[in-house]
């Protein structure tokens, strides 16, 4: 029956991107924790993941059309769940797939959030980074070579701790 492959799907997709917050979480603490390796392990997992979960998304569209087809319904609409649940008519069915709806909606609305933070993170890291770059950059330009009292004035341009790069 392709309504219970839809659910079906749809409940995998909900576990894999449970997962990707799992995933999420240990990427969120190697950051905090400055462990490179660790974060490179992670995201390589989330690569995996990812692809894993296009695959399902497209169960999902296949297990969808399918539905549609049962149903009598010859196009290849992309209609979404709460559009699908409208062709369902028994009421248990209706619900069963309402309910993972919702808990697919919720586990993403995590997984969003959750990047926004790891996001909000690396961008930090990646500040941090830049101004110890210019910094270290500042002090060896100016004091690695030995220049005579009278040429000090004349080449006194540094590049600011703050430049901006294009």
């Amino acid at each position: 029956m392709p309504l219970v492959r839809l659910i079906d799907v749809l409940e995998e997709l909900r576990v894999s991107h449970q997962q990707l917050i799992s995933l999420g979480e240990q990427k969120k603490d190697a950051l905090i924790s400055n462990r490179v390796e660790q974060l490179i392990a992670v995201m390589n997992q989330e690569s995996k993941l990812s692809r894993y979960i296009e695959q399902l998304d497209e169960q999902r569209m296949q297990a969808a059309y399918a539905f549609l087809q049962e149903r009598g319904i010859k196009s290849r609409l992309n209609l979404n769940i709460t559009e699908l649940s409208r062709l369902v008519f028994d009421p248990e069915d209706k619900q069963r797939l309402l309910h993972i709806q919702k808990k697919l909606a919720d586990t993403l609305q995590e997984l969003k959030k959750l990047n926004e933070l790891n996001q909000q993170l690396i961008q930090q890291a990646i500040s941090y980074i830049d101004f110890s770059i210019e910094s270290m950059s500042y002090y060896a330009e100016s004091e690695a070579t030995y220049q005579r009292p009278a040429d000090k004035s004349a080449s006194a341009v540094r590049a600011g701790l703050f430049d901006t790069r294009a």
